[in-house]
């Protein structure tokens, strides 16, 4: 009796390190499974780091009993059950059951438990419906890619914007000292036209000086 009663202690204290290390708990109704069926089923959910245990629905409550967060299991506690334990990547693992689901054609999805909320079939569906975590980093890095991408583009572009720039600054000063030289040369044309001017006047003024003389 000692030793059942040890073993019912180390099974609840297994039940609870692995439940303290998931997110997301599913039952299912195992009955009719043979023992190769369900090393198929836990073979099929190891990828996404899901782990499978079969177990009385007595040792699963005493596990729960004193964490919120798993408590609303305890409405799932009947027949005979399996209690598939996700650590994360939950979107894999109900893909995984359902796959094992359809060509086994048993077990029975009862339900689950996320974050202390209890979910019926329609809600595993959905959240099985969700990208898995493979396909949201390989989104992540398509849209990372696509970001440096264009950063890289807008800095290959800068050195030549920055020389149009330059050239652009280049012609402008260039077109306003070349207007400028035109001013001076206009302005030196009309100085030495007034100074040619007085000389005139300066020669018609001695002329008559002469005249007078005479």
């Amino acid at each position: 009796m000692g030793r059942t009663l040890e073993n019912k202690k180390e099974i609840v204290a297994d039940l609870k390190e692995t439940l303290s290390q998931s997110t997301l708990a599913l039952v299912i109704d195992y009955q009719g499974l043979t023992v190769s069926e369900i090393t198929d089923l836990r073979r099929r959910l190891r990828p996404s780091g899901t782990v499978c245990k079969v177990t009385k629905n007595t040792l699963m409550g005493i596990a729960i009993k004193d964490d919120e967060k798993w408590q609303p299991l305890s409405e799932l506690l009947n027949g005979s059950s399996a209690f598939l334990l996700v650590k994360e990547d939950f979107s894999s693992a109900i893909k995984a059951y359902q796959e094992f689901q359809k060509v086994s054609k048993k077990t029975e999805l009862r339900g689950g438990v996320l974050e202390g909320r209890l979910l019926k079939e329609p809600d595993v569906k959905v959240l099985g419906d969700l990208p898995s975590k493979e396909q949201l980093i390989a989104q992540i890095a398509g849209a990372i890619n696509a970001l440096a991408t264009k950063i890289a583009v807008g800095i290959n572009e800068v050195p030549g914007s920055l020389a149009r720039a330059l050239q652009a600054v280049a012609d402008q000063e260039q077109s306003g000292g070349s207007t400028e030289t035109a001013a001076v040369q206009d302005s030196s044309t009309e100085t030495a036209a007034v100074q040619d001017s007085g000389t005139e006047s300066t020669a018609e003024g001695d002329s008559s000086t002469e005249t007078a003389a005479e």
